[in-house]
């Protein structure tokens, strides 16, 4: 088994900027991604990563955010900047592992004037 716990939400305005990071327990060997899921609306992949670099984004945060690993540090990270209202979720990382898919607790980003 794997757990995964995210790190770097809060509150910041618009224009902002905030990073996230989810470490895992282990090494892992696939694409790993971040989700979001805002109040009345359905999960959404944000970005996804490979283990060897390989990344895609939503249409909506394309240019803004930046997703990276450290795979000696078994760390994922998301960069957000110039983040928008519409940013404000939870935030989710997620891993499949041993042929099960794992995710996070989830933190909280709120952008707010």
């Amino acid at each position: 088994q794997v757990q995964l716990v995210e790190s770097g939400g809060g509150l910041v305005q618009p224009g902002g900027s905030l990073r996230l990071s989810c470490a895992a327990s282990r090494s892992i060997f696939a694409a790993m991604g971040w989700y979001r899921q805002a109040p009345g609306k359905q999960r959404e992949l944000v970005a996804r990563i490979t283990r060897v670099g390989s990344t895609n984004y939503a249409d909506s945060v394309k240019g803004r955010f930046t997703i990276s690993r450290d795979n000696g540090k078994n760390t994922v990270y998301l960069q957000m900047n110039s983040l928008k209202p519409e940013d404000t979720a939870v935030y989710y990382c997620n891993a499949p592992w041993g042929g099960d898919e794992y995710w996070g607790q989830g933190t909280q980003v709120t952008v707010s004037s």
